[in-house]
């Protein structure tokens, strides 16, 4: 296995759990940390690189040797990377491979290239792994069949849906009737033939018998999807991290893989670290070793566009007060992810904390996802007030847009304005959620067509969240969700006996 880059650095797999006062971490959550806290402290010592490679397995499996081939219309496609999840090896001008993986190593994937069909289930879900087996011998035949593009997809639209989560067949019922109209509305809107679905994770609820409506929503959206694991997708009664994945494997295969649409490289990441009575986010060495390995396939300075569960970091940790985030809503280790991603335009986009922010951290653009299904399914909103929705990336080359999309609202709908007073800490301002706000927009304020001035962001609590979702009767099918603290709010003492006008522009220079 190649050389890592940062075979000196030691990684512990779990923060410091000190702190009490984070409402986020939850007794329950705290007291399984503590009951595994012996084991667990273990674990960084065997993560650490001792050779100058990065540690995978503590014993070496059953070797198993792959040969194949990758073709299209009979040919052979050249320079397609093939993985067993840890070594990636690429194919010979006549589309050949050979890699030596072992019997540990559960799927054989290709990373799908620019200008070739996705490869895709019956149902729609993207198909670019097979199973590894060998056959009485140790070895084993591999051929994947790609089909090319009539057109350059170097023009495509990426689609983020975060957190869908349902929990029995009413959601699902919600999920068929209300997103997959809208995202097949925005499809014929954007007019993209090129266009792609992922799933950020908590596809389901922990019912994973559900997956077959998930499935129905796929074929109903009608372009290919790719899944990310989420917490409530693993099978909870499992031991190890590795066994909590087969309910999801066995429907999309692997959980962590790569894939690219004209310049863009996409990467998607298990970031749900399972310890068999809870879990955190952590991202496992075989998996590490295997993204530097993918990445060395693309050329520095090339947009990649990685999608997780958990958070690499969020910003919830500041809005409550603490220093450092939680365990349960951040990649521990996302240094290491850092610096993998460090020499591309990389974004990340993930979910599971049901409220949309972006960060730029680590030369890092991550943006956290609000959710497809709001407030679990209890309302039109999330706790932090934005809409329930997903993301829209939109790709010309290696330039990229992004968009927020409210499920039922057209992309024009990105504020929400209450008048004085409807935020108990400013009697006298007015108020505006501008959910998809990142430090490049600038929001104003207007008084009978002048412009006053740049409106004020502070942290605060969205006034329709707190009527919604607040105290213990509230909402009535989810009475634990509340209202989240967040930083999109903004403020500005605009006169009462005026018309005011709140105008917010993006970074693109899209005027709301």
């Amino acid at each position: 296995m190649p050389r890592s880059r940062f075979a000196d650095r030691q990684r512990s797999i779990l923060p410091d759990l000190s702190s009490a006062a984070d409402p986020f971490l939850s007794r329950r959550t705290f007291l399984r940390l503590g009951a595994v806290g012996a084991t667990a402290l273990l674990l960084p010592e065997r993560l650490m690189a001792r050779d100058g490679r990065w540690p995978t397995t503590l014993l070496p499996g059953r070797p198993i040797r792959v040969r194949g081939r990758v073709r299209s219309n009979g040919e052979g496609v050249a320079g397609v990377a093939v993985s067993d999840g840890l070594d990636v090896v690429v194919t010979d001008g006549g589309g050949r491979f050979e890699l030596i993986s072992d019997h540990r190593r559960d799927f054989l994937r290709i990373t799908v290239p620019s200008g070739h069909a996705i490869p895709r289930s019956e149902a729609g879900t993207a198909r670019f792994f097979l199973p590894i087996a060998a056959d009485g011998r140790g070895e084993m035949e591999a051929v994947f069949e790609l089909e090319a593009l009539q057109e350059p997809d170097e023009d495509h639209v990426a689609l983020f849906l975060a957190d869908i989560q349902v929990q029995n067949e009413q959601e699902v019922a919600w999920f068929l009737e209300r997103p997959v109209p809208d995202v097949r509305d925005t499809l014929r809107s954007l007019g993209d033939p090129h266009a792609v679905g992922i799933a950020c994770g908590d596809i389901m609820y922990d019912h994973l018998e559900l997956y077959p409506g998930y499935l129905q929503g796929v074929t109903r959206m009608g372009i290919p999807f790719f899944q990310v694991l989420g917490n409530h997708d693993e099978d909870q009664d499992s031991p190890t991290d590795e066994g909590s994945a087969a309910t999801f494997s066995s429907h999309f295969g692997p959980p962590y893989y790569s894939f690219d649409r004209g310049a863009v490289h996409y990467v998607v990441l298990d970031d749900v670290f399972w310890y068999g009575t809870g879990y955190m986010g952590y991202m496992s060495a075989d998996q590490l070793a295997w993204l530097e390995n993918d990445l060395r396939q693309v050329e520095a300075g090339r947009p990649v566009i990685a999608a997780a569960h958990i958070p690499i970091l969020g910003s919830r940790h500041l809005r409550i007060g603490e220093r450092d985030p939680s365990p349960s809503i951040s990649v521990t280790n996302r240094q290491e992810l850092y610096r993998l991603l460090e020499p591309f335009q990389a974004h990340v986009v993930t979910g599971h904390t049901h409220e949309n922010e972006h960060v730029f951290e680590g030369g890092v653009h991550e943006q956290v996802s609000a959710s497809v299904c709001g407030a679990w399914w209890s309302g039109p909103i999330c706790g932090d007030g934005t809409p329930m929705g997903y993301s829209v990336y939109q790709v010309s080359g290696e330039d990229i847009t992004w968009r927020y999309k409210s499920t039922g609202h057209g992309f024009e709908h990105q504020i929400r304005a209450y008048g004085h007073g409807a935020e108990p800490t400013a009697p006298d301002e007015i108020v505006a959620n501008v959910w998809d706000w990142d430090p490049e927009w600038r929001v104003r304020w207007y008084e009978d067509g002048e412009m006053k001035g740049e409106m004020a962001r502070r942290t605060g609590y969205d006034p329709l969240s707190v009527e919604l979702l607040a105290g213990d009767e509230l909402p009535p099918r989810r009475e634990w969700a509340e209202p989240l603290p967040t930083g999109h709010l903004f403020y500005a003492p605009a006169s009462r006996d005026a018309r005011v006008r709140v105008e917010a522009t993006d970074r693109f220079g899209r005027v709301y």
